[in-house]
């Protein structure tokens, strides 16, 4: 059975992609490859659920360095069936969990939809804030009460290191201590340029025809040929996508007083049971909230 020691879990546009591949700069520290495996959890991606068994053996496969491995698979965080699985598995696995202000962490998710398609080609409309909120498949995944209630019935909390994406921006050497710390690793300087593997919301660009086409030719190339391109790419922090031909410049929408009010509330109630089953400080997220709610 692989021995999988890290979970990077949740969750979605709170800096996650940014902190896995710096975390990888770690020589102690091999991250799987892709950065989201979606093989454990039953959430795989925004929309995708399958209640199929994890593929254990195929998991094995997606680290070819030696360390302590990182899966960030980020939606697992949310999905109901990751933590038994993972207890069966890997009791001894350590997590680190990523969170952000949820309102602001949904906006974006929703806003990161928006300009992918993803929605349309799932056959699901999220055409409004409101109308995305209804569905679980954005809720869930800012629902951290409810999801840390599940986690803790299998793993003791002193597993988990919980983060504030907001701080991960403003001070990630700090975090990145505080990791180093809670995995027992040596300290080691890091490259924190933040502009390298952010996937922002405003960063994902919706491809063109031309971009669509070149994507279906891609992955008919035998994987032994495209593999050393795909990592030297990379390395760079380069997506051909994001060029103009394949790409064209995506949707910003504005987060306001509405988008509050749309969700405030049950996000409220729900971080009141987080902070309750973590001692985690959710005030100023709260307040935050409140704020904008009153403001309306």
């Amino acid at each position: 059975m692989p021995e999988v020691d890290i979970f990077l879990i949740g969750v979605p546009k709170a800096g996650t992609t940014w902190l896995a591949h710096t975390l990888d700069q770690h020589h102690s520290i091999a991250l799987s490859d892709p950065k989201e495996p979606n093989i454990i959890a039953s959430h795989r991606g925004t929309f995708m659920r399958t209640n199929e068994e994890p593929n254990w053996n195929k998991f094995d496969t997606l680290f070819s360095e030696k360390g302590l491995r990182l899966d960030a698979s980020v939606h697992a965080f949310a999905c109901p069936l990751s933590p038994k699985r993972i207890k069966q598995k890997l009791p001894q696995a350590k997590f680190i969990l990523c969170l952000r202000e949820p309102v602001s962490r949904s906006f974006s998710h929703w806003n990161m939809i928006q300009n992918t398609k993803e929605s349309v080609e799932n056959g699901v409309d999220w055409s409004s804030f409101e109308k995305a909120w209804a569905d679980n498949r954005l809720r869930d995944d800012s629902m951290y009460g409810k999801s840390m209630s599940r986690w803790l019935k299998e793993f003791n909390l002193n597993h988990f290191l919980i983060i504030d994406s907001a701080v991960l921006k403003t001070n990630p050497i700090s975090i990145l201590k505080k990791i180093e710390d809670f995995l027992g690793l040596e300290s080691i300087e890091y490259n924190v340029n933040q502009n390298r593997h952010s996937n922002s919301a405003a960063s994902r660009r919706p491809m063109t025809s031309f971009g669509k086409a070149t994507r279906g030719l891609f992955t008919i190339i035998p994987n032994f040929v495209k593999k050393p391109i795909v990592e030297k790419l990379q390395k760079r922090d380069f997506n051909i996508y994001n060029l103009p031909l394949l790409s064209r410049k995506g949707l910003n929408h504005t987060l306001g007083s509405k988008h509050y009010n749309i969700c405030g509330k049950e996000l409220i109630e729900d971080l009141e049971l987080f902070e309750k089953l973590t001692g985690f400080d959710t005030r100023n997220w709260s307040e935050k909230i409140n704020n904008h709610m009153n403001n309306d």
